[in-house]
């Protein structure tokens, strides 16, 4: 993981949600706040997602999920992330996932959980604030 330059996030939609609205958003307020994005497109493996993540030299995984596999998904990534000795790359998420699914989540290893409503403000802050920032012990 890089310590300077801008934070680098991979923003992945796994599986096969075709609803990429929401994670569009979320990469160009990042983007605009001055992050690099890479952005994976549609229907992406935890595998590609991980791959994509090292090798773009990430120090987050952001993902937006509305299909409802998100215990699985989230899971999967932390997983690969941890088998790849990659556990320095911060996974955070949002989309249509319950608020009784959340604590497991964060318990697996999942950072933060944006449900709808979240602002890109708020996000944007948490990112800053939480990956390299001083909430990351930066």
């Amino acid at each position: 993981m890089g310590v300077t330059g801008p934070i680098r996030v991979v923003v992945a939609k796994p599986g096969l949600d075709g609803h990429d609205r929401g994670a569009k958003v979320i990469a160009r307020a990042l983007r605009d706040a001055g992050m690099e994005v890479i952005y994976t497109g549609l229907h992406q493996t935890p595998e590609q997602i991980v791959d994509t993540a090292i090798q773009e030299d990430a120090d987050a995984i952001g993902l937006s999920i509305l299909s409802g596999a998100h215990n699985t998904l989230f899971a999967k990534v932390i997983e690969l992330l941890r088998e790849r000795d990659a556990e320095d790359i911060k996974v955070f998420g949002g989309g249509i996932i319950p608020e009784e699914d959340i604590p497991p989540l964060r318990e697996l290893g999942v950072a933060a959980i944006f449900t709808p409503g979240a602002t890109t403000t708020s996000i944007v802050d948490w990112v800053r604030e939480n990956i390299r920032g001083a909430g990351a012990g930066a």
